[in-house]
């Protein structure tokens, strides 16, 4: 199909993988990409007469799924502005992760747009449960990966695999545009075990939400999100996601 895919791997579940897609300096064909990639996966399971899942935790007892976005910065010459020996990165990269670190609690909506996301979030569950960063840490919710000086870079790995891509991936630069812009500080990065320094974090970052319902009061009450997403957007993500939650718990 022409589509970018750069790896599969077996990942932690029976019939569980990950599909990593190859890098994309223009946003809206990377996210373009990925979800004609779910789409094929779904297309080519339903010709064998499976099904393809891509919610968040389908079953109670596997591994749930993620959707982790990878973020680096380009200067006006494209070269890669994270780009850094040190592998925590530029300040600019820092200011980026301050930044989703800042708006993770009152964009949690986004990244967990229904009542199954939260199923995924648990302690030792390779899903994040704090608003944390570190360097080459599985056990955060925003890591920079080990690699190349050129390659330094984010990976935000809030949402899971029922995200929608687009919205996703608009609050994700808008995000890191409020850190540079602010210059805001992240913190030190949690090394070891994340899991292990619980819910909280040193930072002033806001808790993530625990609940479904939790995390639309929070983004009602967002002017973050109502800049980034834009007020009539938002107002209709509401109210489609009320709607939805209503359904749920009836």
């Amino acid at each position: 199909q022409g589509l970018p895919a750069g790896t599969v791997m077996s990942e932690y579940a029976p019939g569980q993988f990950e599909i990593t897609l190859t890098h994309r300096d223009d946003v809206l064909a990377a996210v373009d990409e990925a979800v004609q990639f779910k789409r094929l996966i779904k297309g080519v399971a339903a010709r064998h007469g499976l099904i393809a899942s891509f919610m968040a935790k389908p079953f109670t007892d596997r591994a749930g799924s993620g959707a982790h976005l990878h973020l680096s910065l380009a200067d006006g010459e494209g070269r890669n502005a994270c780009a850094s020996e040190d592998p925590s990165g530029t300040p600019l990269l820092r200011q980026a992760i301050a930044g989703m670190m800042a708006t993770a609690g009152e964009s949690f909506l986004v990244f967990a747009p229904n009542g199954n996301s939260y199923r995924r979030f648990q302690r030792e569950s390779y899903a994040p449960v704090a608003v944390s960063w570190g360097v080459n840490n599985r056990s955060v919710s925003l890591r920079i990966p080990a690699g190349l000086p050129a390659s330094r870079h984010v990976e935000h790995r809030f949402s899971g695999a029922d995200v929608n891509l687009y919205v996703a991936a608009a609050t994700v630069l808008a995000a890191a545009a409020h850190g540079i812009e602010r210059q805001l500080d992240p913190g030190a990065p949690v090394t070891g075990n994340g899991y292990a320094a619980g819910t909280g974090n040193g930072t002033g970052a806001p808790a993530l939400p625990a609940t479904w319902h939790e995390s639309l009061e929070r983004a009602r009450a967002s002017a973050f999100l109502r800049e980034a997403l834009g007020e009539g957007f938002l107002k209709v993500f509401l109210a489609i996601k009320q709607q939805e939650l209503a359904r749920f718990e009836a």
